[in-house]
């Protein structure tokens, strides 16, 4: 299956080469961040601009705080995919100072961000459901708290709310997990074994949609005490949930200028979280690269992004869309 989709986009992308290579786009950087959604909304959106647009795409892997640091810096990269804009401070002070332009809502359900436990532990300990349940039998997760990457906002924001909930010599110790990709093995290896696992997670992910999982009452969402958490430095940390999300496809001020007709197709590139996790849960279960799940996606949802065009990329495109 995974040979036939790759194969026919393959073919239909040579044919559409020539007529490609002679659009005005020019060089084009875009993030792919280390989680599986965004690099898929990175192909799918890569394959767009270069076989509907002409663009010459350069993909730089990343996380949400270096992307957002070096586009404060240099400008760099053009484009930013799938920014978490709620758990990310800097991206409203980038706003403001005209330096990044939010170009629309990647996720048009929006995101979802929590710590969890899985279902068939949430059966068996109800109690374990609440942060308070955890802490009086810490053992019963495992005694372990996963967590996000290094680089991610989410590192910065959970770090901090633990720190609020004071567990140190609780019994409960934070591990840091080295990608993303591990931390998602951890609980597909905690369900193979029905074993107890506690940590952070998001939605859509194909993760969420194969393993059930039930979010762990932690204190109600604090405006305040979050935008400390999501500051590395902030010294008076406080246990907050996490807001709905809002997660968006950014660009620096000086891309959007020169290149509106790429920073239109860009806003309108947005996923349901029904649509993403479908994508993703297909990559999952075929061990697909996130180039054979843009295909996939391509595929099967052609009157979704045939609306993301223009016209004249959607001629160039009128062999993928019969």
């Amino acid at each position: 299956m995974k040979k036939i989709l790759t194969g026919a986009a393959t073919a239909a992308a040579l044919s559409m080469g020539a007529t490609a290579a002679h659009a005005d786009c020019g060089e084009v950087s875009i993030t792919q961040m280390d989680w599986a959604s965004s690099s898929v909304v990175t192909a799918v959106s890569k394959f767009l601009m270069e076989q509907g647009y002409g663009c010459e795409v350069q993909v730089v892997p990343s996380s949400t705080v270096p992307a957002l640091t070096s586009l404060a810096e240099t400008g760099e990269p053009d484009i930013l995919t799938e920014v978490w804009a709620n758990s990310t401070p800097a991206y409203e002070p980038l706003q403001a100072d005209g330096k990044l332009v939010e170009l629309g809502n990647v996720l048009s359900d929006g995101g979802v961000e929590a710590w969890w436990i899985p279902a068939y532990l949430a059966e068996s300990n109800p109690e374990l459901t609440t942060w308070e349940g955890i802490m009086a039998n810490p053992a019963a997760v495992g005694g372990k708290f996963h967590d996000c990457p290094s680089g991610w906002a989410c590192d910065i924001i959970n770090n901090n709310n633990l720190k609020a909930a004071k567990i140190e010599g609780s019994g409960l110790e934070r591990f840091q997990h080295g990608s993303g990709e591990t931390l998602q093995t951890s609980i597909a290896a905690a369900y193979a074994e029905k074993a107890p696992w506690f940590g952070y997670y998001w939605a859509p992910t194909a993760v969420l949609g194969k393993y059930p999982m039930v979010q762990v009452k932690v204190p109600d969402y604090d405006a305040e005490k979050h935008a400390c958490n999501g500051d590395v430095d902030c010294a008076t940390p406080g246990f907050s949930a996490y807001p709905a999300s809002k997660v968006v496809t950014a660009a620096s001020k000086a891309f959007v200028d020169e290149n509106p007709d790429i920073a239109a197709l860009m806003g309108n590139v947005s996923f349901t979280n029904a649509q993403m996790g479908e994508v993703l849960a297909w990559r999952l279960d075929n061990n697909a690269s996130y180039d054979e799940a843009a295909v996939y996606f391509l595929t099967n949802n052609k009157e979704t992004w045939a609306g993301w065009l223009n016209d004249e990329a959607r001629g160039k495109l009128s062999a993928l869309l019969k």
